[in-house]
């Protein structure tokens, strides 16, 4: 019963978040200055930021250049620089910081227990110790998620050998992670495997100096598939992920569905773009007085099965017709 009572109040909290919000008329004269840490490369996320999340925050009257400083600190992929980040943001006094990944997020937190923090791609913010609850993150953090729990993983697994029948699977992940939720997922695949009659093998690589290594060792192992567990540095080379895909012929299924028109074969997961396009709403929001504590999590509720036709025939895999039925997108 208590359960219930939790999803229907976040259910009715991103209702409101929701809701068609008014451009408001920001403090005159007032220029906000918030901090933007994240874990890929500038370059790498350009398109995200232009297309999707600057035009976000020109909704809400949030205007770079004009009512708004963002000290950006990128980290080409490298997690270890993110505590710097921290500090330097810190010690600049922003008004916020928005750190998408629970990695960033968690650097962001033992930086500073009073500067407000917004994260957009968290896995499971309580498992990762960001916040108290989801209803009532009862801190300085609070946000978005991109997945609804690790049980997420066992679904990307169970599609993967509906579309290729593969009985050994590869999962590769990146190590370097700091998350718990991780940890989380990678128990959830392991308990789902041998339900579903598959094997699974696992290969770690923490940049892209060790990617192709890993994909060698997986032909060596016979694999049949794989799945790539959604990392942040793996989404910054998602490109030379599908190349090394189509090389070792390794039919692939993602968690994000970037990965796809990249080159990849199939994606379950959230859009990318609609979270960071939900993010300023909270930006907005704390910026104008809301405490972060009073801002309950956002789940996602939307997910897209996304197939890649031109890969399936690439790689000679015919993708059951029941299963295209279903999917959201296709790319031919």
């Amino acid at each position: 019963m208590a359960a219930t009572v939790t999803r229907l109040f976040l259910v009715a909290a991103s209702l409101m978040l929701a809701a068609p919000v008014a451009v408001h008329a920001q403090q005159a004269g007032k220029v906000y200055r918030i901090g933007y840490m994240s874990i890929p490369s500038r370059q790498a996320a350009g398109d995200l930021m232009d297309r999707v999340f600057l035009p976000a925050l020109r909704e809400q009257g949030l205007i770079e250049g004009k009512n708004l400083l963002i000290e950006w600190r990128w980290a080409d992929g490298k997690p270890e620089r993110l505590p710097g980040f921290a500090a330097e943001l810190v010690a600049l006094n922003v008004d916020l910081i928005v750190a998408p990944q629970s990695d960033s997020a968690l650097a962001a937190k033992r930086a500073t227990g009073t500067i407000p923090i917004v994260h957009v791609v968290a896995g499971d913010p309580v498992a990762d110790g960001l916040v108290a609850s989801l209803a009532h993150p009862g801190g300085n953090v609070t946000g978005l998620t991109s997945t609804p729990g690790a049980e997420i993983y066992g679904k990307t697994l169970e599609l993967l050998k509906e579309a290729t029948g593969a009985s050994r699977v590869a999962v590769l992940w990146n190590p370097a992670r700091d998350s718990p939720t991780l940890e989380l997922g990678l128990r959830q695949l392991k308990a789902a495997a041998p339900l579903l009659g598959v094997q699974l093998q696992f290969f770690e690589a923490r940049g892209p100096e060790q990617f192709e290594p890993a994909f060698a060792a997986m032909s060596h192992g016979r694999t049949n598939a794989l799945l790539i567990v959604w990392d942040s540095t793996f989404w910054q080379y998602r490109r030379r992920l599908a190349e090394l895909e189509a090389k070792y012929r390794l039919p692939t299924m993602h968690e994000m569905t970037d990965f796809v028109p990249a080159g990849g074969l199939m994606a379950y997961g959230v859009v990318l773009a609609d979270l960071f396009r939900r993010a300023p709403v909270y930006i907005d929001k704390i910026l104008r007085g809301t405490k972060p504590a009073d801002l309950p999590i956002e789940q996602p509720t939307k997910f897209e099965l996304v197939i890649n036709l031109k890969t399936a025939k690439a790689l000679a895999i015919t993708i059951p017709p029941a299963l295209l039925l279903r999917a959201d997108r296709v790319i031919e």
